[in-house]
């Protein structure tokens, strides 16, 4: 604001920039959405294969989910969003219950714990128990034989209602399916819940430990705590912050608490009210997988899951909830009508679908067809790619051997790879474009096979004796030679949604700001220098800035009957990098010249 001026001397004030740099957004965050029997039922960020492992549950038989995210990962791949598929009578809590358990507190002054009331695996503690081996802080050890966490808070068989009871007694009830946070699975069977009163200099306190437990044998001494929370309280607001229900809301893997009342009152001294302890460990029961989904599942229940037509607001619609998600993949889903909605999904979103051929495609399908299937090819298909065939690689799950696969996993891991090193406008394809962990693609094609697939925009993956297997396309489902979109290339359509996006974000400050020249010159200044930078890393043809990239605001691109509206104009326009897809090498034999 203006300095006030008051006596003799000089004065320093600080007048804000017009300069508002943008920075470009990530570029190769893929969505995975498919069935696995564990995990969180929305939107989940992982960023490693034992981040998705951990989570899900890893490689499941007859589902593609893991092995798309696993191939993602190993070619290049750094972040992406799973989305796991239940069948609707799991939704609805149905085929795919909740593993639930009631635990009932003793009244105050109630029988001691049994072996005078250690807690799993631990030697009785003064005063009382002892932690199960020591408490693990929230989130803490894995259980035996690599369980891990289901990852993702509310965990089916984990969410925990506290009911209300008389003043002395007490009572958790584990419940997955409330609140819409339902996660199912069978695995919810093998965890229990240890709850024991904490006492201080020989007295209670109104506060309590309470554990999780892994004990895939209930009544065995193979308990071992996988979460620890102390100093609990039933009361909410809780003077320490402690409360049980906002506690593991926000820290546990496994449970959560929600409370029908605040009269719950923790449990009395040295008692073992909950599942897992030597004696009588009691564990999560009914946890049930549901029915496994995939694009091949009869009846359409994989797509009705995918789409959610009836609510549109499960499956994949569940991205709207997600700030940023670049690529989308359905591993195997081969559907046309299906595909198309996705596409049309992707489009709204300025993302880019890699789309999987059937498993049953060959070259003659293919060339009988004309291509992929009509209906995936329309407008939307600008932001889509086809890719053919199906990839050969080692299966983990079937002890050393070998299994086809879709191919939208690798393709994902190239984009990401390519993304990283080159940049987005670079084609994912060509020798560097070589996939990892794989013996080849299903089918062997050649030069001729390839010349009629790529202008029906079927981008190829084929082995070279020098290169392995490479991805041999960069088409959009738009790339017909007979279409002539002006997105006929992945590459540049990439790099429009790139900058599309990039600016949506950078330029937000604008947003009521006075539509008049300042804030077009701003505009300019800043959409500017991000174009600039964008030709000095090579996105954009031409030898000069002039020839590569535009930026135009002023009163000829907003009229005062935009400005009356609220409206300023922004024109922005590029020249695109095309890729080089055909090398004509010209060779002339020099005729002898007769010396003079």
């Amino acid at each position: 604001m203006p300095v006030a001026v008051s006596y003799p001397g000089v004065y320093i004030e600080e007048t804000p920039s017009a300069v508002h740099a943008i920075t470009g957004v990530a570029t190769s965050i893929a969505a995975f959405v498919g069935w696995a029997n564990r995990g969180p039922t929305t939107p989940q960020l992982v960023l490693s294969w034992s981040d998705y492992a951990r989570t899900y549950g890893g490689f499941i038989a007859g589902s593609p989910l893991g092995y798309a995210v696993s191939h993602f990962f190993a070619n290049g791949g750094g972040q992406a969003y799973i989305i796991r598929l239940t069948d609707g009578g799991a939704a609805a809590g149905g085929t795919a219950a909740p593993a639930t358990l009631t635990l009932n507190a003793a009244a105050s002054g109630g029988a001691a714990a049994p072996s005078g009331g250690a807690d799993v695996g631990g030697a009785a503690a003064p005063g009382g128990g002892a932690d199960a081996g020591g408490a693990a802080a929230s989130g803490g050890a894995a259980a035996p034989g690599g369980a891990a966490a289901p990852g993702g808070r509310a965990a089916s068989g984990g969410r925990a209602t506290a009911s209300g009871a008389a003043a002395a007694t007490g009572s958790i009830t584990i419940e997955a399916a409330t609140q819409g946070a339902c996660n199912p699975g069978q695995w919810a069977n093998n965890y229990g819940i240890v709850i024991k009163n904490q006492v201080v200099n020989g007295a209670t306190n109104g506060r309590f430990r309470l554990q999780v437990v892994y004990n895939p044998n209930p009544g065995q001494t193979a308990a071992t705590v996988v979460e620890s929370f102390e100093n609990l309280s039933v009361t909410s607001p809780d003077p320490m912050g402690r409360y049980v229900g906002d506690i593991l809301k926000a820290q546990s893997n496994y449970v959560m608490v929600k409370p029908n009342s605040n009269s719950l009152t923790a449990p009395p001294v040295d008692t073992v009210i909950a599942g897992g302890n030597l004696i009588s460990g009691t564990n999560l029961t009914g946890g049930n997988d549901g029915t496994p989904l995939s694009p091949a599942s009869p009846a359409g229940k994989f797509e009705n899951a995918l789409l959610d037509p009836a609510n549109g607001i499960g499956g994949v619609n569940q991205l709207v909830h997600v700030d940023l998600f670049n690529l989308l993949c359905v591993p195997g889903e081969i559907d046309p009508p299906t595909i198309s909605v996705l596409e049309t999904f992707c489009s709204q979103h300025r993302a880019f679908m890699i789309v999987d051929c059937a498993q049953t495609d060959t070259f003659a399908s293919l060339q009988k067809n004309g291509g992929p299937n009509s209906s995936i090819t329309g407008t939307a298909g600008t932001n889509a790619a086809f890719y053919f065939p199906w990839i050969n690689a080692p299966d983990p799950l079937n002890q050393g051997g070998t299994g086809p696969f879709p191919p939208c996993g690798y393709v994902a891991g190239i984009y990401a790879g390519t993304d990283g090193s080159r940049g987005v406008w670079k084609a994912p394809a060509g020798t560097a474009a070589s996939l990892s962990g794989v013996i080849g693609p299903n089918i062997t094609l050649n030069d001729a096979d390839n010349g009629f697939l790529n202008p029906v925009a079927v981008n190829c993956i084929r082995n070279f004796s020098t290169y392995g297997t490479v991805v041999w396309g960069a088409r959009t489902l738009q790339g017909n030679d007979e279409i002539g979109s002006q997105w006929k290339y992945v590459p540049v359509r990439r790099l429009a949604l790139y900058i599309e996006e990039s600016l949506y974000r950078g330029t937000q400050w604008a947003v009521f700001e006075p539509n008049d020249e300042p804030l077009w010159a701003s505009l300019r200044l800043n959409i500017g220098s991000f174009m600039q930078t964008l030709f000095r890393q090579g996105a954009f043809q031409g030898q000069t800035p002039q020839d590569a990239y535009f930026v135009k605001c002023d009163d000829e691109t907003t009229t005062q009957s935009d400005i009356n509206l609220g409206i300023v104009n922004v024109l922005v326009g590029f020249a695109p990098l095309l890729p080089a897809e055909f090398v004509v090498i010209q060779i002339q034999q020099m005729a002898g010249q007769t010396a003079s």
